[in-house]
């Protein structure tokens, strides 16, 4: 091989490695979704959120409950948008730990306790991370008539190799109130535009604020804009209640991760987005309505956008909007979501697309809120 080839084949393979490790979108996204951040718990994504929002914002706060807001603000007199997505994840807390050295828990969020078993787990303890597996009788032993029993948390219970329980909290560094997350690394889903990983809910919506803030670097909106990173939103929307008194919103927006229909086993009247067909936009959830004029602005924005929106109904499901909409004397809020199968479970699937759509809907959302555009929705 010629001196020419050589070099020739080094430049392609320079660019190569370019391209496959030059997607920062992707990147992020893994990054985020593997780290963990159980409700209470969400320091390592906090960590992540500071990296990445300190160069795009004026001014980043963290409120009193570890939420962290990057700022883009424009005036004192403008009016203040306020863009909300949750650090933590639905995980686990040890309950205690029985004289064998077993774990028991406390669930942090809604699991279905069908989800968890023969499943591994991460133990946070202050020495480090602890594997951990969860256990369950063996086929062999448990009575054909039994096999079909309804499961419970208090039936289960986690391997942490431990002999005793001596061994688990002087060998291991296991406390009660350890938090304990999911197990689970990113993956493209075979060359595929889907993405597999844990805890979209909720760092599809961490994610999306960067892209956001991004964009924002080349033309500054007309209004003051609050990234907000809350915290345990699956315990009880609770940072974003105190985030949402800190910013004092004039128009709120959640970002969050729906649910997709998609899939064997259910159907449309329990959940109406799916995977390929653009973000969505919540008309109902157990913890808010969305503000009529808000709304309304979404959907004709995306129409004019030519960005594809679907839409989504969910009784059993709640969001940090509905803190938003509360706070004072009411904000005008609407929840906007990344579709994804297997929601609260080790593996979640997602289509990048539908994110990449979402982002470039929201920028364009941000823009449009002006002040006057905002003094509209505000009206009834």
């Amino acid at each position: 091989m010629s001196s020419f080839n050589r070099l020739l084949m080094s430049l392609l393979l320079i660019v190569a490695v370019g391209v496959s490790y030059g997607d920062t979108t992707k990147n992020l996204l893994e990054e985020l979704t593997n780290a963990h951040g159980p409700s209470g718990f969400e320091g390592p994504v906090r960590e992540i959120m500071q990296r990445e929002m300190a160069p795009l914002a004026d001014r980043v706060e963290i409120d009193g409950l570890g939420s962290l807001i990057g700022v883009i603000e424009v005036s004192k007199d403008a009016p203040n948008i306020m863009i909300a997505a949750h650090m933590d994840e639905v995980g686990m807390m040890v309950k205690r730990i029985t004289d064998d050295g077993y774990l028991k828990y406390q669930v942090l969020g809604g699991m279905l306790p069908q989800a968890l078993i023969n499943q591994r787990f991460r133990v946070l303890t202050k020495k480090g991370y602890v594997t951990a597996v969860s256990g369950l009788k063996s086929i062999h032993v448990i009575p054909r008539g039994s096999r079909d029993l309804k499961l419970d948390h208090n039936n289960i219970f986690l391997d942490v190799g431990a002999s005793s329980r001596e061994d688990a909290q002087k060998r291991l560094g296991i406390q009660a109130g350890d938090p304990i997350a999911p197990d689970t690394e990113f993956e493209v889903l075979n060359g595929s535009s889907l993405y597999l990983g844990k805890a979209w809910d909720d760092r599809l919506g961490l994610a999306a604020m960067i892209e956001v803030m991004k964009r924002l670097q080349n033309k500054r909106p007309k209004a003051n804009v609050y990234f907000a990173a809350t915290t345990q939103e699956e315990i009880g929307l609770r940072g974003a209640r105190t985030s949402s008194y800190l910013i004092n919103p004039d128009v709120g927006i959640s970002l969050e991760a729906g649910v997709a229909s998609d899939h064997p086993g259910i159907t449309k009247d329990e959940a109406q987005e799916v995977l390929g067909k653009g973000p969505g936009l919540f008309l109902f959830d157990a913890s808010m309505i969305p503000n009529e004029n808000l709304k309304q602005s979404v959907i004709n924005l995306a129409s004019k956008k030519k960005i594809p929106l679907q839409f989504n109904l969910q009784p059993g499901y709640g969001e940090d909007g509905a803190e938003m909409q509360k706070a004072f004397t009411g904000t005008p809020s609407v929840n906007m979501t990344v579709p994804v199968r297997y929601l609260h479970t080790h593996y979640g699937v997602i289509d990048r697309n539908d994110f990449d759509h979402l982002v470039d809907l929201l920028t364009a959302l941000v823009y449009d809120l002006t002040p006057v555009k905002i003094k509209k929705i505000k009206q009834f």
